[in-house]
C-alpha cells in the first residue's frame, strides 16, 4: 500500500514537551522504528509532521532580537523547521534502514501549500501561536506589522491567520522520488503558506495551516491507500472523560461526520484529526485512521485504530491505473 503517516508533536519532542535538539533527536529515532516497520513489509510511505514546538523556539528569538533584528516572517519560519525537522527524520530513518539491511532511502522535501488569498480567515486572525508577552516586549512587534490581542491576567499573544489549504505545490516533487523507491517527508506543518498574487508569482504568507488538513490533502494528491494521523491514544474515544466512554473502531465517512456533530470533537486537538480522516476517507482514495505511533503497524492491517471508510468503493480503475503507473 501507498501510506501517508502524519506525525503528531509528541514524536517530535521529550515526553515532557521540551523541544531541545537533543530531545528532538531521540525522539525521532523512537519513530522510526515503527514506520521502518511498514517500509520493510513492502509499504511506500510519506510522512508530514508538526511544527508548533519549533515554531515557537523561533519565534521566541523574534520576540527577543526584535529591536536588534528584523523578525522573520510566519512563511520562512515554516521553511526553517521544515528543513531542520526533514534533517533530523531522514538521518533516523536512514541510519535504522542501515541496522536492518533495508535496502530503502529516505529525502525530504521543503514544500509549500497553496491557500486563497482571499480566504477570510486573513481578514480576522484568530490563531494564537507564541508565548505570551508584556506590552513592552509585544511593542516591537506589533510595529512590524504583527498582531497581538490581549489576554486579561495573562498578557499580549500574538494571533495569525489559519487559513483553509488549497493543494500541495511540490507534491509532484514527492510523487516522483516516492515511484523512485524513497520514504518521502513533505508538507511538515502544514506547508509553507503560499498564495498567488495578481500577476500569478507563488508568494510566502503569514500564516499557519493547519497540519491534519494538509495531511488529508497531501494523501489525496499522492493517491494514498490509506492516511494514519499518528497521535498519543490508540483511538478517538467517544463520550471522553464520562462513565460511557469507549473507544470509536470503524465506522463510514458518513457515519463519522455524525459522531463528530454529537461530540463536538475539541478545535486544538482531535477535531482537525478527525475532521481530516473523515475528509479523506469521503474523498474516495483511500482510509482514514487515527491511533498511536506505537500501533501504526497494526493500524496498516486494520487491526487497531478509528478507521474511516469511503461512504462508496474507491474507482478501482482509477486505483489499478495509478498503481500501474508507479509499477
Amino acid at each position: 500500500m501507498r501510506i501517508v503517516i502524519a506525525l503528531g508533536g509528541n514524536a517530535m519532542t521529550s515526553s515532557d514537551g521540551s523541544a531541545r535538539p537533543e530531545d528532538q533527536r531521540a525522539a525521532i529515532r523512537v519513530a522510526a522504528g515503527p514506520i521502518v516497520d511498514l517500509v520493510a513489509d513492502g509499504h511506500d510511505v510519506l510522512l508530514t509532521h508538526g511544527n508548533g514546538p519549533q515554531v515557537g523556539n523561533l519565534l521566541t528569538k523574534n520576540e527577543l532580537t526584535a529591536a536588534q533584528v528584523p523578525p522573520v516572517p510566519l512563511d520562512w519560519c515554516g521553511a526553517q523547521t521544515q528543513a531542520t525537522i526533514g534533517m533530523l527524520i531522514i538521518n533516523a530513518l536512514d541510519e535504522e534502514f542501515a541496522a536492518r539491511g533495508v535496502d530503502r532511502r529516505s529525502a525530504a522535501v521543503v514544500s509549500r501549500t497553496l491557500v486563497d488569498a482571499d480566504d477570510p480567515r486573513f481578514a480576522s486572525p484568530t490563531k494564537p501561536i507564541g508565548r505570551y508577552l508584556t506590552r513592552e516586549e509585544a511593542q516591537p512587534l506589533i510595529d512590524s506589522g504583527q498582531r497581538f490581542v490581549e489576554v486579561p491576567g495573562r498578557g499580549w499573544r500574538r494571533v495569525v491567520a489559519s487559513p483553509t489549504p488549497r493543494e500541495c505545490l511540490d507534491s509532484p516533487a514527492a510523487i516522483a522520488l516516492m515511484d523512485a523507491g524513497f520514504v518521502v517527508v513533505c508538507s511538515g506543518g502544514g506547508g509553507i503558506p503560499t498564495i498567488r498574487d495578481r500577476g500569478g508569482a507563488y508568494v510566502g504568507a503569514d500564516a499557519v495551516i493547519d497540519k491534519d488538513l494538509t495531511a488529508s490533502l497531501i494523501a489525496q494528491q499522492v493517491d494514498a491507500d490509506m492516511l494514519i494521523i499518528a497521535t498519543d491514544v490508540d483511538s478517538v474515544i467517544a463520550d471522553w472523560g464520562t462513565p460511557y466512554a469507549k473507544p470509536i473502531g470503524e465506522v463510514s465517512a458518513a457515519e463519522m461526520r455524525s459522531i463528530a456533530a454529537d461530540q463536538d470533537f475539541a478545535a486544538g486537538s482531535m477535531g482537525p484529526k478527525v475532521e481530516a480522516v473523515t475528509s479523506f476517507a469521503e474523498s474516495g482514495v483511500g482510509v482514514g485512521v487515527i491511533t498511536s505511533l506505537a500501533r501504526i503497524g497494526a493500524a496498516a492491517q486494520g487491526l487497531v485504530g478509528t478507521r474511516v471508510v469511503p461512504d462508496q468503493p474507491s474507482n478501482p480503475t482509477r486505483k489499478e491505473t495509478s498503481h500501474a503507473l508507479r509499477n
